[in-house]
């Protein structure tokens, strides 16, 4: 590979508090040689080229916390190599797969499979999840020092949580024990049975089940409360609510625990459900404008660790059905900047704030060194025209799967380009 300058970007990398106009030198081996102010055309040989920016933005490829992938058994809903064309096209380079798939990646051997096929398929780097329970059935434990061994970086049920609250404490002690990391989806099944949107006025108009706010506060304050006893590694997949972001507030102080949000719960609200649009049938559900407000403050005050695209990619047929029978969930991974840079630009989050919460923030919560622009670091980064105006069309998502919450919405900020190790494997 050959050296690559860049000059004349704005460079924002929380991880290293960079927020300057520079540039930045991508070595022969992929990996970064400099960056920052230093990187301009004074300093650089005579007989290069460099690419002029112009005033773009260079950000540390993000890290996404939250993906579902068709492989194994889904794949005609999704598979690594579509889902890494799309990761791309947001500036996405690291992925965490969840594991509901078919079979459930619950076991060594099916790890095994998952490393293979996203080795050989993927241009993204891949960090693959394995249940906390087999099967998610949730009443018999994975073997977590197996699995960790063989290179999962977290465990989680995916859409479904641990109800058991002994078997949690017991899950708890293990990941203590084995220092592995917890990711929980939040939400008592006895309060959400059947509901599909939030509980309230829009549910009642529509004739829909609803989904109540407690019934994720109940299980965020019980494994709170068993956290201040076993001391693991516990992270909190997506928060929904005002009261939710209330708790993790006052308890952040005495309990360390981290908490990410979906961007479809920081943009829009149940008003956007409108007449059955089964595109926004989410877990968990869409709420109150007021409840949208509180989490957009949890991001800006930091409360909030993490934004997720909680990229769920659904079949047209799978969506295309009655509310109640439609499937859960929503294509987001490549407009997850985009529409998080919307927060930027009505001025509720600072840009360096919102790049924090995409990018170091769940490195260091995975314990991946990935996120930053840090020198002698594989040169994952994305360029982004911060002003560039484009309309979401699900005939344009590269995505396997087109079920978008956000189409036809107006957004302004694209990527234009993205490298993963050097390599440009992007670009409009």
């Amino acid at each position: 590979m050959k050296k690559q300058y860049f000059i004349n970007a704005n460079i924002i990398d929380p991880h290293n508090s960079l927020n300057e106009n520079g540039g930045l030198i991508v070595a022969e081996d992929g990996k970064i040689e400099a960056i920052g102010k230093k990187v301009n055309t004074n300093n650089l040989p005579t007989r290069e080229k460099p690419t002029d920016l112009k005033g773009k933005y260079i950000f540390p490829g993000l890290v996404d916390m939250r993906v579902f992938v068709g492989e194994p058994g889904y794949e005609y809903k999704e598979n690594f190599k579509t889902l890494s064309n799309a990761a791309l096209s947001g500036g996405v380079t690291s992925a965490v797969t969840m594991p509901n798939t078919d079979p459930i990646i619950d076991n060594v051997s099916i790890v095994d499979f998952l490393k293979r096929r996203g080795r050989d398929k993927s241009k993204i780097n891949i960090f693959p999840c394995a249940s906390l329970t087999q099967n998610i059935e949730g009443t018999n434990m994975t073997e977590f020092g197996l699995l960790a061994k063989k290179g999962i970086i977290a465990f989680t049920d995916g859409v479904k949580t641990i109800q058991n609250t002994s078997l949690m404490s017991r899950i708890m002690n293990s990941a203590k024990d084995l220092e592995c990391l917890i990711m929980q989806h939040a939400e008592d099944y006895h309060l959400s049975k059947n509901g599909m949107i939030n509980s309230g006025i829009i549910a009642t108009k529509l004739g829909l089940s609803g989904i109540p706010e407690i019934a994720e506060r109940i299980i965020v304050e019980r494994d709170l409360a068993l956290l201040e006893k076993i001391k693991c590694r516990y992270h909190i997949s997506q928060l929904s609510s005002a009261k939710s972001v209330e708790i993790i507030k006052e308890r952040k102080n005495d309990v360390k625990f981290t908490c990410g949000v979906s961007i479809n719960n920081l943009s829009l609200n149940e008003n956007d459900i409108g007449d059955f649009k089964t595109f926004l049938k989410l877990s968990p559900p869409l709420r109150t404008e007021e409840d949208r407000e509180a989490l957009v403050q949890g991001l800006k005050d930091k409360t909030i660790d993490v934004i997720v695209s909680d990229h769920k990619p659904e079949d047209e047929e799978s969506k295309r059905l009655t509310f109640s029978q439609a499937a859960t969930g929503a294509s987001g991974i490549e407009t997850l900047l985009s529409l998080s840079l919307e927060l930027y630009h009505n001025d509720s989050v600072k840009l360096e704030t919102i790049i924090q919460a995409l990018t170091c923030n769940p490195a260091k919560i995975l314990r991946i060194n990935k996120g930053n622009l840090s020198i002698g670091n594989d040169a994952d980064f994305c360029i982004v025209d911060l002003d560039k105006p484009w309309i979401v069309k699900k005939e344009n998502l590269i995505s396997k799967s087109k079920n978008t919450s956000i189409e036809d919405k107006k957004l302004q900020g694209k990527v234009t380009n993205t490298f993963v190790k050097g390599k440009e494997l992007f670009k409009i």
